[in-house]
C-alpha cells in the first residue's frame, strides 16, 4: 500500500477499465470484510447508499451481504434514473433479487455493523441535507450499538486528497479503499475517520499504468543506508555535528537536539548555546561539548542544526545568515524558520544556497514561511509543503498527523509512524538531532529527512507499544528508543543482505 493516488488520477485510471466489472468487485471486496467484522448476528446491517458510484458499490454489497443471509438495511434518498450508469446497473441487481430500499435510517433497531457508501472520493464540500443528517445519525448511533462503521473508499465528508473535514464526516472503524490509497486517508483528519485501512486493488495493478503521485514512507525509502559500522573506524568517521540555539529560557531545546544527535551516532557534538550565562556542561549528556554561537560556526563541522530555542533576537539573525552562508548540510528548524520567515534577506540567503538545507516546520511555521495561515496550510498540506520547496529550494518535512516529506526532486510521501504521544514540548527538537546525526554520519540529505521522519515516528510508537504512552509520553523518551529502533533497523537489513 505504498503507492498514492490523487482523485484526477485515479479518473484516469478507472476510465480506462470502464467496460470492466469495478463495481463488483468493489462490492465483494466490501461484503467479505463486512461479514468478517459483524458480531452481533442477530442484528441488522444498515447500508447507506448515495447518489453516486460510491452509492453503486453500496448496493453491490448489500446484495452480496443478503445473498449471505445476513439482515441488510438500505437507506437511498436519491432517484435510481438519476444515478451513473454503473450505479444504476448496481441498484437495479439489488432490486431484482428482493432488495428494498428506505429513504431514511431507522430508529428502533441496534446495528452488528454499518457501512458508510454515500460519498466516494468525489465530495469536496461539506456534505448538506439528509446526508449531514445520516451522516451524523450514523456517528451516533454506531457510539450508541458498540458497532463497527466500515466506510468504502472515503469515509463521507472526507477530502480524500488533503484529509480536511469541511462538515460532518463519517467517524469510520474501518476503510476500505479502492485500486489505491489515497493521500487524505494518511493525513490531516484523515487517520481519525478513517480507523483500519485496507486497499482492495480491484483486480488492477496501477502502478502499471500510471506513476504514484506520491507514496507512503517506508523502511525500503532509506534502507541502502542502514549499514552496519566498520571495524576500523573512530569517531571522525561518523562527523562532527553543531547545534546552534538554545537562548535564554529555552536551553533545553539545543540539549534535547544534541542529546538525540549524540545518541543517534553522530562522533562528535558541538553546542552553541544563545544564552548569555550558558552552562558548562550537560549534566544528563556531558558528551556534548559547547562552543560560544560564533565559535560554534568557525568550527570544522559535517552539518549544522539551526532553531532549537534560538530565539528572535537581532543577534541569532545574524548568526542564521552567516549559517546560510556555509557549505554544508543544514537543518532548520523553529525559530530559525520564523526568523527565515521575518526577514527577506535570509530567505534569499536560504534560497539561493548550493547545498539545499532541509526545513522542518511544523504548520504555523509553514504558514509563516508562505505569509499565510495555519487553516490555509492544513487545508492542502501536500500543496503547502511545495510551495516550500519551490520557494526556498529545500527539502521539507511538514510535520502533524501524516507527516508529508516533499523534496527538491518533486517526490513527496506520506509518514505513517508516530502516534498523538509526539505531541509534546521538544519532540521536534529530538527530530533536528535525529536528522543532524544522520546528515553528519553521511547520509544524502533527502535518505536523512526520510529515515529521520519515519525513525522519530518509530520511536514514539515503539514507547506505546511498551506501555509508555500515549499520554505523558516526552521528548526526552523518544531519544533512546530511536536509538533502539535505528540499530534493530541496521540488524535486519544486515542479515538480508547479500554476503
Amino acid at each position: 500500500m505504498t503507492s498514492l493516488y490523487l482523485s484526477p488520477s485515479l479518473r484516469l485510471i478507472e476510465t480506462g477499465h470502464r467496460h470492466e466489472p469495478l463495481m463488483q468487485r468493489a462490492g465483494s471486496a466490501a461484503a467479505a470484510w463486512a461479514s468478517e467484522l459483524v458480531r452481533r448476528c442477530n442484528r441488522p446491517i444498515l447500508v447507506l447508499a448515495g447518489p453516486g458510484n460510491n452509492g453503486g458499490d453500496a448496493f453491490e454489497a448489500a446484495r452480496l451481504l443478503r445473498e449471505l443471509f445476513f439482515d441488510v438495511q438500505v437507506c437511498f434518498a436519491g432517484d435510481p434514473a438519476k444515478l451513473p450508469n454503473d450505479a444504476r446497473a448496481a441498484h437495479q441487481r439489488f432490486i431484482d433479487t428482493g432488495g428494498v430500499t428506505i429513504d431514511d435510517i431507522p430508529t428502533q433497531y441496534g446495528w452488528s455493523l454499518i457501512i458508510d457508501g454515500l460519498f466516494g472520493i468525489g465530495l469536496t464540500r461539506a456534505p448538506e441535507g439528509i446526508y449531514a443528517k445520516w451522516i451524523t445519525a450514523t456517528n451516533t448511533q454506531a457510539a450508541r450499538d458498540r458497532c463497527p462503521v466500515l466506510a468504502l473508499d472515503c469515509p463521507s465528508g472526507l477530502n480524500a486528497d488533503t484529509g480536511n473535514c469541511p462538515g460532518v464526516t463519517i467517524r469510520a472503524s474501518h476503510t476500505l479503499t479502492f485500486i489505491a490509497a489515497k493521500p487524505g486517508l494518511l493525513t490531516n483528519d484523515g487517520p481519525d475517520h478513517c480507523g483500519d485501512l485496507r486497499v482492495a486493488k480491484l483486480d488492477l495493478l496501477p502502478e502499471n499504468e500510471l506513476a504514484p503521485d506520491g507514496r507512503q514512507l517506508s523502511l525500503a525509502d532509506f534502507s541502502e543506508h542502514l549499514k552496519p559500522r566498520r571495524q576500523n573506524s573512530h569517531k571522525g568517521s561518523y562527523g562532527g555535528i553543531g547545534i546552534l540555539g538554545g537562548a535564554h529560557s529555552m536551553v533545553g531545546a539545543a540539549f534535547l537536539a544534541g542529546r538525540a544527535a549524540v545518541k543517534l551516532g553522530a562522533g562528535k557534538v558541538y553546542v552553541g548555546l544563545m544564552e548569555h550565562q550558558p552552562p558548562g556542561f550537560d549534566p544528563v549528556q556531558p558528551e556534548l561539548m559547547f562552543r560560544r554561537p560564533q565559535a560554534l560556526l568557525q568550527a570544522e563541522l559535517s552539518a549544522l542544526a539551526c532553531g532549537p530555542g534560538m530565539g528572535m533576537s537581532l543577534d541569532a539573525g545574524e548568526l542564521l545568515e552567516t549559517a546560510l552562508g556555509l557549505d554544508l548540510p543544514l537543518v532548520l528548524d523553529a525559530d530559525a524558520l520564523n526568523l527565515v520567515a521575518s526577514e527577506e534577506s535570509l530567505q534569499t540567503a536560504l534560497a539561493s544556497r548550493r547545498t539545499p538545507a532541509i526545513l522542518t516546520p511544523h504548520p504555523t511555521e509553514a504558514a509563516r514561511l508562505l505569509e499565510c495561515t495555519t487553516a490555509e496550510v492544513q487545508a492542502d498540506r501536500i500543496a503547502a509543503a511545495y510551495e516550500i520547496v519551490s520557494r526556498y529550494h529545500c527539502h521539507v518535512a511538514l510535520k502533524g498527523c501524516g507527516t508529508v516529506v516533499a523534496t527538491i526532486g518533486g517526490d513527496w510521501w506520506i509518514n505513517r509512524t508516530g502516534n498523538p504521544g509526539m505531541a509534546t514540548a521538544g519532540s521536534g527538537d529530538v527530530l533536528t538531532g535525529i536528522v543532524s546525526a544522520l546528515l553528519g554520519q553521511g547520509w544524502p540529505a533527502e535518505k536523512a529527512i526520510l529515515c529521520g521522519v519515519h525513525l522519530h515516528g518509530a520511536a514514539a510508537d515503539r514507547l506505546v507499544a511498551n506501555g509508555l504512552g500515549p499520554i505523558g509520553l516526552t521528548a526526552s523518551e523518544l531519544i533512546d528508543a530511536a536509538r533502539q529502533q535505528l540499530n534493530e533497523w541496521v540488524r535486519s537489513t544486515a542479515s538480508v543482505a547479500p554476503r
